[in-house]
């Protein structure tokens, strides 16, 4: 094993897969000369060549679309946004072009093309850039929607996403990329659509993504001092959800918390919530509780801003209240 920080994580399995697949690209917003707007693709364009590592315009409809269009002849494009605030400029070529043409086509095309970049709040960011759109993306039939939260996960699962022959949109945040982690020395996948549990726990189950999960970890470590057992299960494919994973830990569990960075109306952890009530209903010994952002834009003030995100005081909360320990 080899410690590396996120950002190296997503490099290497972007360059690994370049290096045995041609039909792979990166284009983006300063993807090349500038080594990534997060240095996420360091070194790539002095590997691969400008024909292989593509600066664009300020211009997300439009190469996103030329990415796609790709897709058609035989290509596997890996498309960078600065930050996905910026994709909602090229969301109609997402949700009406990528997530669609394999079915509108009867079959005859398929669109192997993955969408990466960061993610939700990233500090004094204001309102327009601090926003999480997993699901926006995951409510769209056709796409698959994955955040990682760690470097090994991250490199795993991109690596998972290149190869796969549907859309992928990847999640990631400007807030991990300097994250360190133990990664493998050789080849590894991690597989779309597989949960994970960070932290085995009996007596509530926390579920979450991306990088809001640090939260729960605190949490559970105070909690635990209590004589809470915690049960983290870390989502890390939000579409397609493992709901076997979920629905197996309230089973054991009986109590569920779901900690996600996004504002609370119709989000995931809203979907988390149907799927339990309706399968996992008699189980439960207390109703489930949601962590959420507030329901505002976000600020900008840093004192604000900490009253608007979830954090680890807000967990040990919904924990003890789901215990019945308020």
């Amino acid at each position: 094993m080899k410690t590396i920080q996120f950002r190296e994580a997503i490099c290497e399995a972007m360059s690994e897969e370049m290096r045995k697949d041609e039909s792979i690209y990166l284009m983006g917003e300063e993807v090349a000369e500038y080594n990534g707007a997060y240095k996420a693709s360091k070194g790539m364009l002095d590997e691969f060549g400008p024909k292989r590592v593509i600066d664009t315009p300020i211009a997300e409809l439009g190469f996103a679309g030329i990415a796609i269009g790709s897709t058609m002849t035989g290509n596997r494009p890996i498309v960078e946004y600065m930050t996905f605030n910026f994709s909602l400029v090229g969301i109609d070529q997402i949700i009406n072009n990528a997530a669609k043409i394999r079915q509108m086509s009867g079959g005859q095309f398929k669109c192997p093309i993955v969408f990466r970049g960061p993610t939700a709040s990233a500090g004094q960011l204001g309102a327009t850039h601090s926003q999480a759109f997993e699901n926006w993306f995951a409510n769209t039939p056709g796409l698959k929607v994955v955040v990682p939260s760690n470097p090994y996960d991250a490199k795993g699962l991109l690596k998972a996403a290149i190869r796969d022959d549907d859309p992928v949109i990847f999640m990631e945040s400007e807030q991990m990329y300097g994250d360190k982690g133990e990664v493998p020395e050789g080849e590894y996948i991690v597989p779309l659509g597989v949960a994970d549990i960070k932290r085995e726990g009996t007596d509530v189950t926390i579920v979450s993504f991306g990088k809001i999960i640090k939260e729960t970890y605190k949490a559970a470590d105070e909690l635990e001092k209590e004589g809470i057992s915690c049960e983290i299960i870390d989502l890390r494919t939000v579409r397609p959800m493992d709901r076997k994973a979920i629905l197996e830990s309230v089973k054991k569990t009986n109590r569920l918390v779901v900690v996600e960075e996004a504002w609370p109306f119709g989000n995931v952890a809203t979907e988390i919530t149907y799927l339990v009530q309706s399968e996992a209903f008699d189980y439960l010994d207390a109703p489930v509780v949601k962590v959420n952002t507030a329901d505002t834009p976000a600020p900008y003030s840093p004192v604000l801003l900490a009253e608007w995100l979830p954090n680890h005081e807000d967990v040990i909360k919904a924990v003890k209240k789901v215990m019945y320990k308020l």
